[in-house]
């Protein structure tokens, strides 16, 4: 046992290592401290985000603490994805793609009631890289070029424990830390100057989150189950430790930095509202599950930051997660076919994001994102463990004006393992 505890967080500690590289491909990551995450599994992100409502005995579920009550195994999860993005703004394309490991996690069984889960996540991410050009009265007279590039993100580690606290009554709760670090650039360089400029602004970030969250299971005809579930991820923020750095640099050569025109460190803060998250749905055991979930947050909120920017604003985020799972028949003995599980989901997204297409502080048009997705689920091994492939796209953003549009393929793939820590030895 010890062992196998000493493995686990030998290999978590590696992940946090490797977290630190993981960037966007996504020009929205340029906006605050970056492109969220889902924070979801594989498998569930498969059914569009459906699963608050879902507690497995062999699958963690990252939506809702509640779910870990169900856990009667040790649990190993780990996932990985690979995004590609294509983005056109006023008639040019451009693509780009990235893969990193999505999350690493465990949990296991307390007894026949609890139930505990943890790991590492990412939270956010930044990476982009883009030009502005300031066009003249002739279209091949430029005035002034620059360049924005942005790199780093925040990750995110959970510990959360659920317990049965009546029958079909499952109540769980969630601890989260974030700490990042983000790195934005912009260099300058303006027609006529013997010099351009560099503006540098690094944040170290860090905060701590709490969710809340029930499920509650009943047996409404033979074999089928009413699921119903909600999670509450309670206000919190995430503190900004801010340097702004401005130099001049000379152009067009790989130079250090001449001379400092600003030095500046500040504090910030991001503030997130109450997020909650509730879903219905119909199932049957190991068999088939179709379901609802919807979230909803206000807009969040930016106090002493260098990321408040003027073309943007926050309004308020919700979604909306239609979709489920089917598996003919998971304990077969006959056909490993009958063993594979299928699912397929439909997102919805208003992604709180406006954003001023005129930079004249009036039209701020909303960031929408829109999905559909499916996977298969291999069964490995005689512990009901699994491989689990998943694929997604779907569209963010649109044409209007100045406005991005991404249509974006992501390709997912999961691996979680099941054995049993707690069997009590039997003497013969």
């Amino acid at each position: 046992m010890i062992r196998k505890i000493i493995v686990v967080f030998i290999t978590l500690f590696i992940s946090i290592s490797s977290f630190a590289q993981i960037s966007s491909t996504s020009v929205y990551s340029f906006f605050g401290i970056g492109d969220r995450n889902n924070s979801a599994t594989a498998e569930q992100l498969s059914m569009g985000g459906v699963g608050v409502a879902m507690g497995e005995p062999h699958r963690l579920n990252f939506l809702n603490p509640a779910a870990n009550a169900s856990l009667k195994f040790t649990n190993y999860t780990l996932g990985m994805v690979s995004k590609n993005i294509w983005e056109k703004q006023n008639g040019v394309s451009e693509n780009a793609a990235a893969t990193y490991i999505s999350y690493f996690a465990m949990g296991f069984n307390i007894g026949e009631k609890g139930g505990v889960s943890f790991g590492l996540m990412p939270n956010t991410a930044v990476g982009y890289n883009l030009l502005s050009k300031e066009i003249g009265t002739d279209p091949d007279d430029i005035i002034s070029i620059s360049a924005y590039k942005g790199e780093g993100g925040t990750s995110k580690v959970f510990l959360g424990f659920g317990y049965e606290v009546a029958k079909g009554l499952n109540l769980g709760v969630q601890g989260d830390y974030v700490f990042g670090k983000v790195e934005n650039t912009i260099l300058h360089q303006q027609l006529g100057a013997s010099l351009s400029t560099k503006y540098e602004n690094i944040s170290n970030l860090s905060g701590f989150s709490f969710d809340a969250g029930f499920q509650y299971k009943k047996e409404i005809k033979e074999n089928i189950n009413l699921l119903v579930g909600a999670n509450f991820n309670f206000a919190n923020e995430v503190k900004s430790l801010q340097k702004e750095y401005l130099y001049s640099v000379a152009i067009g050569v790989i130079a250090p930095e001449r001379d400092t025109i600003l030095n500046n460190s500040s504090v910030g803060f991001l503030k997130n509202p109450l997020k909650s998250t509730v879903g219905i749905g119909f199932g049957r055991d190991h068999k088939w599950y179709a379901g609802v979930d919807y979230s909803f947050q206000n807009a969040l909120s930016i106090e002493n930051s260098i990321y408040d920017n003027s073309i943007l604003q926050y309004n308020n985020y919700n979604k909306l997660s239609i979709g489920g799972f089917y598996t003919p028949k998971y304990n077969s003995i006959i056909s490993y076919w009958n063993r594979i599980t299928y699912r397929a989901g439909v997102k919805f997204e208003n992604t709180g994001i406006m954003l001023d297409v005129d930079n004249d502080g009036m039209d701020y048009v909303p960031i929408k994102d829109f999905g559909i997705s499916f996977g298969v689920g291999f069964p490995v091994g005689k512990q009901v463990s699994n491989l689990n492939l998943g694929f997604e796209y779907g569209k963010r953003g649109n044409t209007n004006g100045s406005v991005v549009q991404e249509n974006y393929f992501n390709f997912r793939l999961s691996l979680s393992l099941n054995d049993k820590w707690f069997e009590k030895q039997q003497i013969f």
